[in-house]
């Protein structure tokens, strides 16, 4: 599975929304210049989560966006949802009967990558906004494979009872 730019500039965006709002609008053009993210991109970008009630927009001086709910009220699957970013890791359509082959079937591991799909919805529909900005996810993905020494790595079997 892969989460295009669309997904993850989002996601990006309305972290660093949540991050600069402090109460008052906060303008694309700041979000893009801090995210290194086209503006027109992000115009794009919000438009479909203003459209999905994930953002308000203000108009005038002094303008900008902000966020619709609460940052712990914000879920990242919502956000990739509503620019329009489907979760899946199979070819074919959730749900439907029709398989992705030439003669309308499914393939041998269509159920393995359509849980996996499953489970990285569930996922992150765990997550909101607030989590991402206070850094509560970071659990040990953050360890790189071979970066750490045997004395780093016994705890964590010890703590799974291997």
């Amino acid at each position: 599975m892969k989460l295009s730019t669309k997904g993850r500039y989002a996601v990006m965006a309305m972290c660093d929304l949540a991050t600069h709002a402090e109460g008052k609008p906060v303008a694309l053009a700041d979000i893009a210049e801090r995210q290194e993210i086209s503006l027109s991109y992000l115009e794009q970008l919000f438009a479909k989560l203003r459209r999905g009630g994930l953002v308000k927009s203000v108009r005038g001086p002094g303008g900008g966006y902000l966020l619709a709910h609460k940052a712990g009220d914000t879920r990242i699957s919502d956000i990739i949802l509503s620019v329009d970013e489907p979760i899946r890791a199979t070819r074919c359509m959730p749900g439907q009967p029709i398989g992705c082959r030439g003669n309308q079937s499914r393939c041998q591991t269509h159920d393995l990558w359509e849980e996996l799909g499953n489970q990285i919805y569930l996922y992150l529909s765990s997550v909101t906004v607030e989590d991402v900005i206070a850094r509560r996810i970071l659990g040990t993905s953050g360890v790189m494979p071979g970066s750490c020494g045997a004395e780093d790595v016994s705890p964590l079997l010890v703590e799974a009872g291997e």
